[in-house]
């Protein structure tokens, strides 16, 4: 058995802004290439270089426009706009890495099933197995009217209509085509046995599927399954169908009780709760010493724009934070965007009240995700502590300024984590679940998944 190592995703998006507002600004940022190859093909190189687990793209559907109920705000700061779709990079960033996997955030809101599971398959195919679908369900107005839907669906139906989506995908991925159905036989002239290709006739309320699947099975078959539920909804579904779970919550208390309720409902559907690997976000600032490290920190800081982080939270929780007093009080709401914004600065650490102003000032590096400055063994520290004591499996890096997040982290925090045992010196998998699951020694879906019962 491997030993138990602290997994890493670098958490970034195929934009200029991505979760931390203004710092484009500062003197050696590169987040303006986010339109150059060589810029991705390096930032692969070097997250492959620091052992990370893959590179998990976030992706947005639609412009930021319920602060001051406009996009002026949004595209003035180029908050999440302008973007790139990220899986048009994955072939490339693929082909100068070895190990990297990648996960490719897709909706199930405004896809059909039956596409995606085709170009996921594809991706699948020639990344040799190092593909992830981060599941989610678009939360913007601009979205739905942009793709010709009068309204957006309620947050709930979002999630029926994605239960439907995955049951297709399943059906397609794991159930289409057997094994050794592609027999190529150069002597009959069979390429594939027709007995081995069967449809999946799926009949449902959102989707009608007769199928078969037009693709082989991949490495993997159905891609590594991240989720970040966080809604009472959003965690019903991501106990169904999450192999891996993307944290959203500012304190370690938020963090533990997170992991514990999802251990629960996964095991109440007859899933093993440890299968689940779990990956709270997290901001390093990292320098050669604590003094210098402190000092970036002051310089990230300034250079927050409170108004562009407002901007993105309003997308986010669907309120126009433009109407409210900085020192207002954040109250909970239910919310028809993303539920788990709002939950994190209001239930899930129910013994501190945030203002406007504070959660401004709190999201606008990384957004819902704690800050960790020091030098490379205080850093290494922290992130010892919450995999051993918090019990995350690892982290999803989230950047402040780009590509030195990313540089400074593995030239700095990696060697010392590796002195430590907790990061690996070299990949023991092919394939992406091989590598997250090493431990298991994971090469397909667990039994107990859904898809596979």
């Amino acid at each position: 058995m491997a030993a138990d190592y602290i997994h890493l995703n670098l958490f970034t998006m195929n934009s200029v802004e991505h979760v931390t507002t203004g710092n484009w600004r500062t003197p050696g940022d590169q987040s303006h290439r986010y339109t150059d190859l060589d810029y991705w093909l390096d930032v692969a190189r070097t997250a492959e270089r620091g052992g990370f687990d893959g590179v998990f793209f976030a992706d947005v559907r639609g412009i930021y426009d319920v602060y001051g109920g406009d996009r002026e705000t949004a595209v003035e700061n180029a908050i999440q706009t302008p973007s790139n779709d990220p899986a048009y990079l994955v072939p490339a960033m693929a082909s100068v890495t070895d190990h990297l996997g990648f996960a490719v955030t897709k909706s199930t809101s405004y896809n059909h099933p039956y596409q995606l599971a085709r170009e996921l398959s594809t991706l699948d195919h020639v990344t040799d197995g190092r593909v992830a679908f981060n599941i989610v369900t678009s939360y913007l107005e601009s979205a739905a009217a942009n793709l010709g839907v009068d309204d957006r669906m309620d947050h709930d139906e979002r999630y029926d209509r994605a239960d439907e989506f995955m049951d297709v995908c399943y059906a397609l991925w794991e159930d289409s085509w057997d094994d050794d159905a592609v027999v190529r036989d150069r002597e009959t002239g069979v390429y594939t046995a027709p007995d081995g290709v069967e449809a999946i006739d799926f009949e449902g309320e959102y989707f009608d599927v007769p199928g078969p699947h037009g693709c082989e099975p991949s490495p993997q078959r159905t891609p590594v399954l991240y989720q970040a539920g966080s809604s009472e909804r959003g965690r019903a579904f991501a106990a169904d169908n999450a192999e891996a779970v993307f944290v959203s919550q500012p304190t370690e208390r938020g963090v533990r009780d997170y992991i514990e309720d999802m251990r629960e409902r996964a095991a109440e559907r007859g899933r093993d709760p440890d299968d689940l690997r779990f990956f709270p976000g997290i901001v390093p600032v990292v320098g050669e010493t604590e003094e210098i490290a402190r000092k970036k920190y002051e310089t990230y800081a300034e250079n927050v724009d409170t108004e562009a982080t407002l901007a993105l939270l309003a997308g986010f929780i669907d309120l126009d934070f433009s109407e409210l007093d900085p020192d207002q009080q954040v109250e909970h709401i239910e919310t028809e965007a993303i539920q788990g914004a709002i939950n994190a600065f209001t239930k899930n650490d129910p013994d501190r009240d945030w203002t406007v102003g504070e959660v401004a000032e709190f999201a606008g590096l990384g957004t819902t995700s704690p800050v960790v400055v020091g030098d490379p063994e205080q850093v290494a520290d922290r992130l010892e502590y919450w995999h051993e004591e918090v019990g995350v499996d690892g982290f999803n890096l989230k950047e402040i300024v780009r590509p030195g997040t990313l540089e400074d982290f593995v030239d700095m925090v990696v060697p010392e984590l590796r002195d430590r045992g907790l990061v690996r010196e070299a990949y023991e998998g092919q394939t992406l679940r091989e590598n997250l699951f090493e431990e298991a020694g994971r090469t397909a879906l667990a039994e107990d998944h859904p898809a596979r019962r």
